[in-house]
């Protein structure tokens, strides 16, 4: 009746981007299911850059909460059932992350064993990736895709789905020389661009000298700009984020402000969406599917960085907001 677990508690708002010091290990009573929920324990959780704009409090258009000081961090996590009207030692998916016991509804978990190889699968972010290549950029045969942000949790996906998808060449962007020879070593990325490194234009026209078809936009920014230059007639840009707003210290997380060159999008037909999972409920489905034959015929990777043990769950947000992430940012507990 005593027993406690650890949970992450936000301190108090950053002031610019979050620090370790913004968060807290809290302690507390391991909360008892009520009705229609089960107690689960906690195996992993994902560190996602989305609680940025949820700290930041700018939460106009996000189908997510704003957190205040005091308030427990939360995200995506896979559990066990320990209690209530689910089976016992059941794996499930749910969104009460970042603490070690969770008491989510019954109707808020999904199954998370048998359908992928390895639990943690689930916490890929592949789906956002894969609806917005074959719903919104519907990626052909021979195209040339450019994906920026390929280092990150989408990213380091999206690359890998375009080519299963048809794509003849992938170009990612990055701000790191290691990410850079990692994605073209260990994901099949055909040439990256390095933020920093050159002007954006000059790089990304060498990398793609036949333009580009298709762009996965996980970043906003420059990047984006640089790309509506290099863009083919008929172009489909899709729009899956933007770090470049979430991840700037003069921002709160709820704008990321970009240059685009109107003339050329109009001029070459080029056609930009976002895509929100929302609104393609059968994308889920249909991605999980796929994933899960890809990597049993060792078609696709889930690159992923550790973070062991809850007790270094504090720092993991301005770890991954610093850049020190491979894909995905997954606690371990």
């Amino acid at each position: 009746m005593n027993a406690t677990h650890r949970l992450v508690r936000l301190v108090r708002r950053p002031a610019g981007l979050p620090t370790p010091d913004d968060f807290t290990l809290a302690h507390a009573p391991i909360p008892r299911p009520q009705a229609g929920q089960v107690l689960v324990r906690n195996t992993h959780f994902l560190v996602f850059p989305g609680l940025r704009t949820l700290i930041g409090g700018e939460t106009r258009d996000v189908p997510l909460p704003p957190l205040h000081p005091g308030d427990a961090l939360f995200g995506p996590a896979i559990g066990e059932v320990v209690d209530g009207p689910l089976n016992k030692g059941q794996l499930v998916l749910h969104l009460q992350g970042w603490r070690e016991y969770a008491t989510p509804a019954v109707t808020e978990c999904r199954p998370a064993d048998g359908h992928l190889p390895d639990a943690v699968d689930h916490l890929a972010q592949g789906s956002a990736a894969y609806g917005a290549l074959t719903r919104l950029a519907d990626v052909h045969e021979g195209d040339t895709v450019f994906v920026t942000g390929a280092a990150g949790a989408v990213g380091t996906m999206a690359g890998q789905i375009a080519r299963l998808l048809g794509a003849a060449r992938v170009v990612g962007s990055t701000g790191s020389p290691d990410k850079a020879e990692r994605l073209e070593r260990e994901l099949g990325y055909d040439a990256i661009v390095l933020r920093g490194a050159a002007p954006l234009d000059g790089q990304l026209a060498k990398a793609a000298p036949e333009g580009i078809d298709v762009v996965l936009d996980t970043v906003g920014g420059e990047q984006l700009t640089a790309a509506v230059h290099v863009a083919n007639r008929g172009a489909r840009f899709a729009l899956v984020g933007a770090l470049d707003g979430q991840l700037s210290p003069d921002r709160a997380g709820g704008s990321a402000p970009t240059v685009l060159d109107t003339y050329r999008l109009l001029t070459r037909g080029v056609t930009i969406a976002g895509y929100s999972g929302l609104g393609h409920p059968d994308v889920e489905q249909e991605w999980e599917a796929r994933f899960g034959d890809w990597l049993r015929a060792g078609d696709i990777r889930f690159p992923y960085t550790p973070v062991r043990g809850m007790e270094r769950a504090p720092g993991a947000l301005p770890q991954l907001i610093a850049g020190r992430s491979f894909g995905a940012s997954i606690v371990e507990l």
